[in-house]
């Protein structure tokens, strides 16, 4: 088997689903996306226990992966799910002073992530988590 493409070049591949995700969310730069990409996988994480996280992390391209289990208080139990407004609450909490993540934040990172991901492990995993799972992860209907 050859060198798994992520793996000669996950700083090229990194960078491209950055500019997705800027895309989606409609900013301008990706340094303006980058705390947005950090609170939509971090706040995703606080929701699921180590296992759960563990498991979806291993879906995950290797640097978003990286960026997921990053400062992990992974001693913490997790938070309910809850819904978008909860959602957007924590993606915001990152660095506020720098955070400027659309009202759409979750969505717009689905939907960048999706097209970064193999889908069918990607739906594989969802399928294992809570319900409340696959609705933090849907993507923008494609146009």
């Amino acid at each position: 088997m050859t060198l798994p493409f992520e793996y000669q070049n996950p700083t090229l591949q990194f960078e491209r689903f950055m500019v997705d995700a800027r895309d989606c969310a409609g900013l301008p730069t990706t340094n303006m996306a980058w705390n947005m990409v950090v609170g939509v996988l971090h706040a995703f994480r606080r929701r699921l226990t180590v296992p759960q996280a563990l498991a979806f992390a291993a879906v995950l391209p290797p640097v978003i992966r990286a960026i997921f289990i990053e400062d992990w208080p992974f001693d913490q139990a997790p938070v309910p799910f809850g819904g978008p407004d909860e959602w957007l609450a924590d993606v915001r909490a990152v660095r506020t002073e720098h955070n400027f993540s659309p009202a759409d934040s979750v969505v717009s990172v689905a939907t960048a992530l999706r097209r970064h991901v193999d889908v069918v492990a990607f739906e594989r995993v969802l399928a294992q988590l809570p319900p409340e799972a696959r609705r933090y992860w849907q993507a923008r209907p494609a146009p």
